[in-house]
């Protein structure tokens, strides 16, 4: 009786699953096997809320699959070495896998290929699986992958995507293939306490309320920070409970502004993917360098610590940093503020913030959190690389009545309309309510002539 192995990653769902589809086809019985990566908790990625919202996502798969027969498998330790015992228990002919984009997920590919080879087994890596288009597919005629945006998109909006697939019927798998107990959230520490659930039934039920309220209003209202209107789908992306090829066709048949507004957000999605497997390096250098003269988080330390947990006197940062804090994400328009402050107000090497990021964020993924924050500090793809987001100017352009700010900055609640972004402004009684709130740490003035001192502007 054949068998096959399918390795679950980035791809925790049954709906629209090229991997299992192929597996279920060319064997009768499939191993879906998940590998708690020792490789990714060495390296510092295993943060508490990923690991929480990993946790609800892998009992939903294994929920999902015992509903058609089946069972997650769940094994730890190095990749390679375990989905070689499990191909050697089950004398399974073949694995299929996602492929994904960064060079430590190429190396294990690599590795699992020449590994599987030498048993004489076979490895089916699948592309678009965790992107709608696959990095690479698309390629200008001078380059290996695009620099900007806007021509990719219209290369990426041209393309027919493949149409997405049924979840399975039935999954049938070994008796006697040995797993670990699945982790539990509970059992993780240091989770934020407002951490959304996961799992692909979540993730699923989360569309289809969006599609029917959300979609319609996202091209006028993504930006709005106190309207909380985005779809809040990227930790279902980042752990693959949803498929970014179904979120496409779903959303161009809704149709609309506000369909077409989100359909590119993807698109920047993928994106980033095909810019980071064209030049891996961009996880941790400059993609563009500019030469500056960053100040390290030892040089600034205390204004680091200030914008970690959001007390720098400019309300709207520090707003959307306690919510990074409280919820392990933070809205689109937050992440843009707050990189921007720290990488060109304060002036302090992006990296120290994406890792900070990366510390928290349950969607913590690393081509769009690298090269977002390339973007921002200008190191990126940006076409406007010395761009500054004045702090003030956008709280009153996207939080006009201050209803983000005194959601998150308690000591401001009592400080009516706009005025809530600029509490250095207030004076007696109403400077009294702000209570023990700091003042800036510094001047935007100061900010900018420090920024274009380092970057040798002036």
């Amino acid at each position: 009786m054949n068998v096959s192995v399918v390795l679950f990653t980035a791809d925790l769902r049954l709906h629209d699953h090229p991997p299992l589809r192929a597996a279920l086809e060319g064997a009768r019985q499939v191993v879906p096997l998940f590998v708690r990566d020792r490789g990714v908790t060495d390296a510092g990625f295993a943060a508490p809320n990923r690991l929480a919202f990993l946790a609800d996502c892998l009992n939903d798969l294994d929920a999902g699959l015992r509903e058609r027969g089946g069972r997650l498998v769940l094994r730890s330790g190095d990749v390679v070495e375990e989905v070689c015992k499990v191909a050697a228990e089950t004398d399974a002919d073949e694995v299929h896998l996602a492929a994904d984009v960064s060079a430590y997920a190429h190396q294990r590919e690599r590795r699992l290929r020449t590994a599987l080879e030498a048993d004489g087994r076979r490895l089916h890596v699948h592309d678009r699986v965790t992107t709608a288009i696959a990095p690479g597919e698309l390629t200008p005629s001078a380059s290996d992958h695009f620099a900007v945006f806007t021509p990719y998109f219209r290369h990426w909006n041209g393309l027919r995507l493949r149409e997405p697939l049924a979840p399975p019927r039935a999954v049938h798998v070994p008796d006697g293939v040995g797993s670990e107990e699945l982790p539990s959230r509970a059992a993780v520490a240091d989770v934020s306490p407002g951490l959304a659930a996961g799992g692909e039934r979540e993730g699923r039920a989360r569309l289809a309320s969006w599609l029917r309220s959300g979609v319609a209003a996202y091209e006028d209202r993504h930006d709005d920070l106190a309207g909380d209107a985005t779809s809040r789908f990227s930790p279902h992306l980042h752990f693959g409970t949803l498929s970014p090829v179904e979120l496409v066709h779903r959303a161009r048949r809704a149709g609309g502004a506000g369909a077409e507004a989100f359909v590119r957000q993807l698109a920047w999605r993928d994106f980033h993917r095909q810019v980071l497997a064209a030049r891996p390096d961009a996880a941790r250098a400059d993609y563009r360098t500019k030469r500056d003269h960053w100040r390290s988080e030892e040089a600034a330390r205390a204004d680091v610590e200030a914008w970690r947990e959001g007390r720098t006197g400019y309300p709207v940062v520090d707003a959307a940093m306690r919510q990074l804090r409280h919820e392990g994400w933070m809205h689109n328009r937050g992440r843009l503020l707050t990189a921007s402050f720290l990488a060109k107000t304060l002036y302090v090497d992006w990296r120290v913030g994406a890792r900070h990021f990366l510390a928290l964020l349950v969607d913590g993924d690393l081509a769009n959190n690298q090269l977002n924050w390339q973007w921002v500090a200008g190191t990126g793809t940006d076409t406007r690389p010395n761009r500054i987001l004045n702090p003030v100017i956008q709280a009153k352009r996207y939080d006009p009545d201050g209803g983000y700010v005194r959601r998150w900055v308690p000591e401001l609640r009592g400080v009516e309309g706009s005025a809530v972004h600029e509490p250095w402004k207030l004076t007696g009684l109403e400077r009294a309510v702000a209570g023990d709130y700091p003042d800036p740490v510094v001047q935007l003035t100061d900010g900018l002539a420090r920024f274009r001192q380092g970057r040798g502007l002036d």
